[in-house]
């Protein structure tokens, strides 16, 4: 579905996406302009031979490469992080869902019937083109971001947010991007857990513009535009 709605981009041309299951290639690894995670956790700690999927991926941030990754892609186990919760992914995204093992921090996952996403106060080219929606998401709060208060690293930006959990709400961060100090670019967006999701425009538009962004590719003035996926293309297992 995203390698679709990447490559049908009405405003852009010239993008190519390759889906992967398992960890790519060096060839592919070489040639990418970003990598973009989706997956029960964040892929490389679950896949075999976490180490040198790291190392892999610690040569490609040095190159300036992108990460981008949706949903629990943006989640870490305890055992993956050091206890005082530091992780690669800390710098090369800016910050992280933390999964209850965490030692260090505790983040929440709910659904919630509706939960509004507003997009932050920022002429950042990830917020072009989109606005505020409500939908029945899961979209993860009280993330992690550092262990200065957990704020957002300088170079890092808040993309867009949630007052929750509504019995008690506060303003979390849901998307976020950082400019990396390799002059990389990392992306991450807590949603969307269902597949019908990807049928929000505004969902879809912030999705697209982060990874979009994080390829270094320049984001069109009215965000990228694409049509609503017909999901049965698909196959999903559950809509």
């Amino acid at each position: 579905l995203m390698k679709h709605a990447l490559e049908q981009i009405e405003n852009l041309s010239g993008i190519q996406a390759d889906v992967v299951e398992g960890w790519p290639e060096r060839s592919l690894r070489d040639a990418a302009s970003t990598v973009v995670f989706i997956g029960d956790l964040f892929p490389p700690n679950r896949l075999p031979n976490p180490q040198q999927n790291l190392a892999d991926l610690d040569e490609m941030m040095q190159r300036g490469v992108g990460i981008a990754c949706i949903h629990y892609a943006t989640g870490l186990l305890g055992d993956d992080v050091t206890p005082d919760g530091d992780h690669p992914l800390l710098r090369w995204m800016g910050g992280y869902f933390a999964n209850r093992s965490c030692p260090h921090h505790e983040s929440f996952a709910r659904v919630f019937p509706k939960a509004t996403i507003t997009p932050a106060e920022t002429d950042h080219p990830v917020t072009r083109g989109w606005k505020e929606f409500t939908l029945r998401d899961e979209p993860y709060f009280n993330n992690y971001f550092g262990a200065e208060g957990n704020q957002l690293a300088p170079k890092a930006t808040v993309l867009a947010t949630s007052m929750l959990p509504p019995e008690a709400p506060k303003r979390e961060t849901v998307a976020w991007c950082i400019e990396r100090e390799d002059t990389g670019r990392g992306f991450g967006v807590v949603m969307p857990h269902y597949y019908k999701n990807w049928r929000d425009e505004d969902l879809r538009r912030l999705i697209l513009n982060g990874i979009v962004w994080s390829a270094k590719i320049d984001v069109p003035a009215g965000g990228v535009k694409t049509d609503s996926p017909n999901l049965a293309d698909f196959d999903p297992k559950s809509v």
